[in-house]
């Protein structure tokens, strides 16, 4: 019953996590648009890799060795929860006057907080299933299908949902949501099970005293190459978030285009997105156990060529549309076999002491580091491919990022070795 019941806990709280950022994620860059900052849509997708380059790593140290996870997970909600709010009221006030600077800086401070919570819920969520004696591999994965069932209803609700008349994914209504969300989250966390933090010792170096020891993971080589790639990957995370709606909205100039479904409804074709999510999670045990973690990394980077691929050749007429779906489908195994097998990978191969702090680095790496500069590339070249100027640039912006992922992907199989042959070579030289 125990065990029954710990479960419920952790999908409910993955749940509701990812309806958060659900809200907003997909649908922020078509309301920009609206709102004439067409051209920010880079800074707002950036900002959230640029505060994951600090803020997860912070949190997570202060999670290790401060105030138990659950309670850090509990402050950042509220913090980021109270700011998006505060992001949606300043919208709602400006009207047709939104300016780039007060909303900008709003949303920067509420992303901030939300950010570590990703890697925050990882931990609370392995602790908890390791309390009761349960496998995080085994147990977690089908756990966080449920993340993805939140980021999908959110995402629905953003495309058909109407306040005041306008649907919220071309309204500043997706803000207030999902502060709204966050501070439900804010309670919630605190009846999670409690992390054990690690106590100061006598004898520590400074980098132990500071919490800093994941960053020594970087003197193993498969580590660092690990990181290293998790960053060029995360290059590829954000773009369609940022661009993908925006990009769908542009063929509503062509008049025998506008009232296609995937232009008028753009979010919940996106939506697939998350529901090949949800069926890939579950697959990932298996995957894991029978390919290992660097053919699970790979079959991830080889699906972004794909997903971007199909987008570069598809259209919002039959039959291109179904290359839009295709691309949607292919997304669920780009997203998890990266995100989540890699999350386990730290999970399984750090000391007790370090996995909040490891994970934190994990998420410096793709969502911070890797997402804030693939970002901001990618703003680059959907600038010099005019696509704001000439729908038709768009195709080649979307070859351009699946190029940049073929190549990433053809580099790790040569340079990242398989962890399971590495211990299968060290266990038989010990013999």
């Amino acid at each position: 019953m125990k065990n029954n019941s710990i479960t419920i806990r952790l999908i409910l709280m993955n749940f509701l996590e990812f309806a958060v950022w659900g809200a907003y994620l997909t649908s922020l860059g078509r309301y920009l648009g609206n709102i004439g900052l067409g051209n920010q849509i880079k800074w707002f997708f950036a900002m959230q890799g640029i505060v994951s380059i600090f803020m997860p790593t912070l949190m997570g140290i202060l999670a290790d060795r401060k105030i138990q996870a659950q309670k850090v997970l509990s402050m950042c909600h509220l913090l980021a929860g109270l700011f998006m709010i505060a992001a949606g009221l300043y919208c709602r006030n400006a009207g047709d006057a939104v300016a780039f600077g007060p909303l900008f800086t709003l949303y920067s401070v509420s992303v901030a907080f939300f950010m570590p919570t990703i890697a925050l819920v990882n931990s609370v969520a392995y602790n908890a299933l390791e309390s009761v004696g349960k496998d995080p591999v085994k147990d977690f994965p089908p756990i966080r299908v449920f993340g993805t069932v939140g980021f999908i209803i959110s995402m629905l609700c953003s495309n058909w949902v109407k306040i005041g008349g306008v649907a919220m994914q071309d309204s500043y209504t997706q803000l207030a949501a999902s502060g709204i969300l966050s501070l439900v989250l804010c309670g919630y966390a605190l009846t999670m099970p409690p992390v054990p933090i690690k106590q100061g010792e006598s004898g520590q170096s400074l980098t132990e005293a500071l919490g800093l020891k994941a960053f020594t993971l970087f003197k193993d080589r498969q580590f660092a190459i690990f990181f290293i790639f998790s960053m060029l990957l995360g290059s590829a995370l954000q773009i369609t978030n940022g661009y993908a709606n925006t990009f769908l909205g542009s063929f509503a100039a062509d008049p025998t285009l506008a009232d296609t479904f995937a232009v008028k409804n753009s979010n919940a074709l996106l939506a697939i997105s998350q529901l090949s999510e949800t069926l890939c999670i579950l697959l990932i045990p298996f995957f894991m156990k029978k390919f290992g973690i660097k053919n699970v990394m790979l079959i991830a980077m080889f699906a972004w060529v794909f997903r971007f691929g199909f987008f570069g050749a598809g259209s919002p007429d039959m039959p291109g549309v179904l290359l839009f779906v295709l691309s949607c489908i292919v997304y669920g195994v780009a997203f998890d076999f990266f995100n989540i097998s890699g999350s386990l990978y730290v999970n399984e191969n750090t000391d007790t002491d370090i996995r909040s702090s490891a994970q934190g680095l994990f998420m410096l790496m793709t969502n911070g580091l890797g997402a804030s500069i693939g970002t901001l590339a990618a703003g680059w070249v959907v600038e010099k491919c005019g696509c704001f100027i000439n729908p038709a640039g768009w195709s080649k912006a979307w070859y351009i990022f699946a190029a940049y992922a073929l190549v990433v992907g053809i580099l790790f199989m040569i340079l990242f070795k398989d962890p399971r042959k590495l211990k299968a070579a060290e266990g038989n030289a010990q013999a």
